[in-house]
């Protein structure tokens, strides 16, 4: 199995093997109260479905690119999070995004041209293997629960990707999404500001000249309360730089990259 970072494989993951039932089959995972694999993360991504909840805590932002991805903003530099310690402890109550809690487990195509997805877990992780303590994985070669409710996790959270892809594509049919860009000064005397760029936001101004029935469409399918937790969650970019700077990791003056 491979140990190294592979660029292929999605955000948080070093490797991907297939969960079974023969190999895996005196298995258990084991729960943590930390979330190491967060630590040097900056930029989690998003479901819409957690805009309301993820709003109060970080900015919400889109990912740069042909395909953009909202994104939770737990810092403002390259491996920076101001959320979780280097051991990977929670350093405030916070919410974390279902991408992270489903880890290690994801749902994946065996094959590329395979028409299902299969619970697949990082094999590098601690948080399964044969060891004695936890929940088991199987019983008499079938899933336990617990393999059944993470199965039923992952897979809700394949649908709520679907359903953020939907968003995507109806905020780029209205050519919604421009290059963002924060600016923020440590003080009132600071003469140059910190400017942080490299990601897309929603363009208030092309907001404000849609169509009214547009707007209602958005307003009845609940949509357009999702672009405002997202507009109104890019204010809280200057407490992640408040705290950098109390945690002694910034400010430091290079864009956000994702």
């Amino acid at each position: 199995m491979a140990s190294a970072p592979n660029p292929e494989l999605p955000l948080l993951y070093q490797d991907l093997v297939p969960l079974s039932s023969v190999e895996h089959a005196g298995w258990h995972s084991r729960k943590t109260d930390k979330a190491k694999w967060l630590a040097n993360v900056h930029a989690v991504p998003l479901t819409v479905e957690e805009f309301p909840q993820a709003q109060r805590h970080f900015p919400i932002i889109f990912s740069n690119g042909d395909n953009p991805v909202p994104l939770a903003l737990m810092g403002l530099n390259e491996g920076v999070n101001t959320f979780i310690d280097a051991e990977g402890g929670l350093i405030d109550d916070v919410y974390i995004p279902a991408y992270a809690r489903r880890y290690p487990f994801m749902l994946a195509k065996l094959q590329p041209d395979a028409q299902e997805l299969s619970l697949c877990f990082d094999p590098t992780t601690d948080l399964v293997g044969a060891f004695d303590e936890g929940e088991a994985l199987f019983a008499d070669g079938q899933p336990t629960d617990a393999t059944k409710g993470m199965l039923e996790f992952c897979r809700n959270f394949e649908e709520a990707g679907f359903r953020t892809h939907s968003f995507i594509e109806e905020l780029a049919k209205h050519n919604l999404l421009m290059d963002g860009e924060v600016s923020i000064r440590r003080s009132d005397d600071d003469q140059q500001p910190f400017v942080y760029a490299g990601f897309k936001m929603v363009d208030e101004n092309k907001l404000r000249e849609l169509r009214g029935d547009v707007l209602r469409t958005w307003n009845q399918n609940g949509m357009l309360p999702l672009i405002f937790a997202h507009l109104m969650s890019l204010e809280l970019a200057r407490v992640i730089f408040a705290r950098q700077a109390m945690q002694g990791k910034g400010p430091l003056a290079a864009p956000v990259q994702v």
